[in-house]
């Protein structure tokens, strides 16, 4: 029993202290869970602060990401501008008219204030009232249809969010609107919200809109006026004084009421407002087809010679000053509009093109591009059109091949129709004179002396003063002096040429562009237009008074124009049509100006493009324009020769005699002289020479100049003689026709 009891005891013992065991063990469990859960609030609660820490500060200063800076500041359209700074054009995406806040009336800045934030100079960005308005009408309504959205809001969606309406956006207009709170003015953001906001019609900012719907500065707006403005800001379109004029004074009277009610105007002046209907003066801001092509030109050199692009010109503003002459560019828009210049087969296809580059400065003073050009088309003032034809005769054969001193005006060359290069080359008039002088091969515009003058100076001589020039081309024939070349040539190419013979025989590249400023005034660099000298002065004189004799007495003699023109006409042959043209030129030179026109078509692969005419209606259509340009501006009338240049002789004109008379008179020493009689010529340089003819032998007896008479001394009426007079040309060392012979008898 003993030894019983003692094992019980011993159980129970070990039952106690296993009891303790667990006991202490629960206690030390019981320890450690309190401590893990104090740990993981701890943890959450931690982290719950550092995602709202992480939350606040990514919603105070995390706007900067979404922000781009430079649409902050709001430029005007970029213009393209006369010399004188008269807009003719603006380019941009949105229009508007930037004005500082101090240029906007009050009465206009409450009005907006009124309706749209009445809190905004008190808020930080972000309207907690307005926000909970908005949540709660959310929820009634079951949609996001309000939206709560201060001034500074607003100017954040329109600047650099979307329209949709979704809570992401509206986390993201938050938190820049606090970001622009922080880095500008009330004052700043107020300016530039109003500077942004659109107004329907195409018209961004309070300028912008004023001059639309009122044609007024905003300064001058009044009270009713800038009220209307502001309610349409809810809604451009619902609310236009254009569309909806009904909608649009209701919504204004509604902002003069608020306005009254929150004592930014009184009762009396809000009725009164009201009592007004909606008086507007709308101004549309058309732009000119006239100046359509010139525009283009303008955009493609300054993206060439600048590096701007339409884009950035659109984005950013830019004043650009150009060259052109307004008189000038509508007279030939308005004449590019009469079919008449046009005759063609298919004249609805006939095409045209023209450029007119201020000699001096290669300012271009004016560019149709086509007969109904629109911007961004195929721009022929600037493009790749027709062959030359023969304008390129005096480019590259005349003017090179009297720079070698091998030759003057009235050098004689061959006049032949012959094969070159295996095809033949013939006149236009099928006249062949066998030789003839290079004034008159110009004048008259002979493809045969043209073609063997280039093969006498050579092809590559020929083609390296086109260089000089800025025309390049790959062809390398004698077609060149024809003007057969395989890709054809530009109008600004024509007109740089032909710039050499009127400014001392020296090019410039035709440009349109004067200068650019950017938004600061600062102007921007480009490429010097500095001359190439490519002639000398004498020969640029010699060649432009032979083409102003190609105007007076040669191809270009149709159409009219009061003052000193020179000028080359130039036409190519229709390669399916035979005798009808397929392109049409005249250059013109004045004192002042070179021109160039191109009449012709885009295809020619399409059966019945061609052109009745050639060369004679380019020429009319320019003795037009220049004719009434110079009624409205009064060009010069005369080209001025250089001081160091000898001017260039007339050429004579030999006569054909057909009146040679002869008598015999009595006295002197000599009991009987001869006299020889024939007509009077004006042109006293004429040489005559005088021939005797005896028994089939001729000699020279003598010689008169600019006389028209001869006396024979040695004279007998018995021997049988015969005489005649042949006229003699200084200058070609040539002589003409031989007159009518006559015998002296009783």
């Amino acid at each position: 029993m003993d030894k019983y009891h003692n094992e019980k005891e011993e159980i129970e013992s070990v039952e106690i202290d296993e009891i303790n065991e667990v006991e202490e063990t629960d206690k030390t469990s019981s320890k450690r869970r309190k401590f893990f859960t104090i740990k993981k609030v701890a943890v959450f609660a931690g982290s719950v602060f550092l995602l709202l820490l992480i939350g606040y500060t990514t919603l105070l200063y995390g706007g900067k990401m979404f922000v781009d800076e430079k649409k902050l500041f709001v430029s005007s359209p970029t213009t393209i501008e006369t010399e004188d700074g008269e807009v003719i054009w603006y380019l941009y995406d949105e229009y508007r008219l930037p004005v500082e806040l101090e240029e906007i009336p009050e009465h206009v800045q409450n009005a907006f204030l009124a309706i749209e934030d009445k809190r905004f100079y008190e808020h930080s960005g972000v309207d907690m009232r307005s926000i909970g308005r908005a949540l709660y009408r959310d929820i009634i309504t079951r949609s996001k249809a309000e939206g709560g959205s201060t001034i500074t809001q607003q100017l954040a969606k329109n600047l650099f969010l979307t329209n949709d309406k979704s809570w992401y956006r509206k986390v993201k207009e938050g938190m820049i609107s606090l970001y622009l709170e922080r880095e500008y003015t009330k004052d700043e953001i107020f300016e530039m919200y109003l500077n942004v906001i659109y107004f329907g019609q195409g018209r961004y900012g309070i300028e912008a809109a004023a001059n639309k719907y009122f044609n007024k500065s905003v300064q001058d707006l009044n009270l009713e006026e800038g009220a209307l403005l502001a309610g349409m800001v809810k809604g451009p379109n619902g609310y236009s004084p254009i569309d909806h004029p009904d909608k649009a004074k209701n919504r204004r009277d509604v902002v003069l009421q608020t306005m009254a009610d929150l004592q930014l105007i009184t009762v009396e002046e809000a009725e009164e407002a009201k009592a007004k209907g909606v008086n507007l003066q709308i101004t549309e801001r058309k732009t000119n087809p006239a100046y359509e092509a010139y525009v283009d030109l303008v955009i493609q050199e300054v993206e060439e010679e600048y590096g701007l692009t339409l884009e950035d010109l659109k984005a950013t503003q830019y004043r650009i000053r150009t060259g052109i002459n307004k008189e000038a560019q509508n007279i030939a828009f308005e004449e590019f509009q009469q079919d008449t210049y046009f005759p063609g087969n298919s004249m609805k296809n006939v095409e045209g093109a023209f450029l007119m580059m201020e000699g001096e400065t290669g300012q271009i003073a004016a560019a149709i591009g086509g007969r109904n050009f629109k911007s961004s088309q195929h721009n022929r003032a600037v493009a790749r059109v027709g062959q030359p034809g023969s304008t390129m005769k005096p480019l590259a054969v005349y003017g090179p091949a009297l720079e070698t001193g091998d030759y003057t005006p009235f050098s004689m060359l061959e006049d032949e129709m012959k094969e070159w290069e295996g095809k033949p080359v013939r006149n236009a008039n099928e006249v062949y004179n066998g030789e003839v002088s290079l004034y008159d091969a110009l004048v008259q515009s002979k493809n045969t002396s043209a073609v063997w003058l280039l093969d006498q100076i050579g092809i590559d001589y020929g083609k390296s003063y086109l260089e000089k020039m800025g025309i390049e081309f790959k062809d390398k024939n004698l077609r060149i002096a024809l003007g057969g070349l395989e890709n054809g040539i530009t109008l600004k190419e024509m007109v740089q040429g032909y710039r050499t013979f009127t400014n001392s025989g020296r090019s410039i590249e035709a440009h349109a562009v004067i200068d650019i400023h950017d938004l600061y005034g600062n102007e921007m660099l480009t490429e010097n237009h500095d001359e190439t000298e490519v002639f000398s002065e004498q020969v640029a004189w010699n060649m432009l008074e032979i083409m102003k004799a190609v105007v007076t007495n040669g191809t270009a003699q149709s159409g009219y124009y009061p003052n000193e023109l020179a000028g080359k006409t130039g036409s190519t042959q229709h390669p399916k049509h035979e005798g009808q043209t397929k392109d049409a030129w005249f250059v013109g030179m004045t004192p002042e100006y070179v021109t160039a026109l191109w009449m012709g078509y885009d295809d020619i692969s399409e059966e019945g493009n061609y052109l009745f005419g050639g060369s004679s209606y380019p020429t009319v259509m320019t003795k037009t324009i220049l004719t009434k340009l110079n009624e409205q501006q009064s060009l010069e009338a005369t080209f001025t020769k250089p001081e160091k240049v000898d001017a260039l002789e007339e050429p004579i004109q030999l006569p054909v005699i057909t009146d040679l008379k002869g008598s015999h008179t009595f006295g002197g020493f000599k009991l009987m002289k001869g006299k020889l009689t024939w007509a009077k010529q004006e042109d006293d340089r004429i040489i005559y020479r005088i021939y005797e003819q005896k028994n089939d032998k001729v000699q020279k007896i003598g010689e008169v100049i600019g006389k028209n008479e001869f006396t024979i001394d040695k004279f007998s009426l018995f021997d049988g003689s015969s005489y005649y007079v042949v006229p003699y040309d200084t200058l070609t060392d040539r002589e003409g026709e031989k007159s009518n012979s006559v015998k002296i008898t009783f």
